[in-house]
């Protein structure tokens, strides 16, 4: 089983950037693959970036390429995304999960709690 922290969020201004941190507890981090979602109010939780167990391989949704980069440390049992060029339409809560290597939601099987990022123009 394995239990997800995020931190790093907070408020900042449009075009600045951010990075999140998701720290994992339990040894079996590096066998699950990892993605982040968000959630903006009023809104279905969405697929932001997954990033596979070895780090090897990423994916992206598409609307968020080029700003966003996922990246993991099997050493600290941490999985990052750095957001840049924010934009006030990426305020959401960002969640981290851990599952099987996917974009889809019902693939990850373990949760965050999520931390806010808001974006204010």
């Amino acid at each position: 089983q394995v239990q997800l922290v995020e931190s790093g969020g907070g408020l900042v201004q449009a075009g600045g950037s951010v990075r999140l941190s998701c720290a994992a507890s339990g040894r079996t981090f590096s066998s699950y693959a990892m993605g982040w979602f968000r959630q903006a109010p009023g809104k279905e939780r969405e697929f932001v970036a997954a990033i596979s167990w070895s780090g090897s391989s990423t994916y992206y949704a598409d609307s968020l390429k080029g700003r966003f980069t996922i990246s993991r440390d099997n050493t600290k049992n941490t999985v990052y995304l750095q957001m840049n060029s924010l934009k006030p339409e990426d305020t959401a809560v960002y969640y981290c999960a851990a599952g099987r290597w996917s974009w889809n939601i019902a693939n990850y099987d373990y949760w965050g709690q999520g931390t806010q990022v808001t974006v204010s123009s």
